[in-house]
């Protein structure tokens, strides 16, 4: 009868068992930083405007990792000064025009997101 050894299984088997701890935290360091530069990007696109001197600094974020994901969430905080006229800003009314900051934001960051999830996984493996 023949028989097969393979040495060093373990160390395969415990590595792949901690791989998905290190791409959780590793794909939230990813999202925070994103997240980041989508809140100055949109600050900075909705900045200067007359009746808004509040409203940019009312933009924040939040990172939540957890056993399912990493969750990133950008918007104006609605208990900061002109936080609640988020919605109006960005969509408009029947009676102001839209002023599109949030969206083109993270528009202009979402490539940099697939960049940090390439190198969350890379340094996972």
């Amino acid at each position: 009868m023949a028989g097969i050894d393979v040495i060093g299984l373990t160390v395969v088997v415990d590595d792949l068992g901690t791989f998905a701890e290190r791409l959780r935290v590793n794909a939230g360091k990813a999202v925070k930083v994103t997240s980041q530069k989508v809140r100055d990007d949109a600050r900075n696109r909705i900045k200067g405007h007359k009746y808004l001197p509040a409203y940019p600094y009312s933009i924040t974020y939040d990172v939540k990792v957890t056993a399912e994901g990493v969750e990133g969430e950008i918007g104006p905080d609605k208990g900061m000064a002109q936080g609640p006229l988020g919605n109006i800003i960005e969509y408009g009314t029947s009676k102001n025009a839209p002023l599109p900051h949030l969206g083109p934001a993270l528009d202009a960051n979402a490539e940099d997101l697939v960049t940090g999830i390439e190198i969350a996984v890379h340094q996972a493996m």
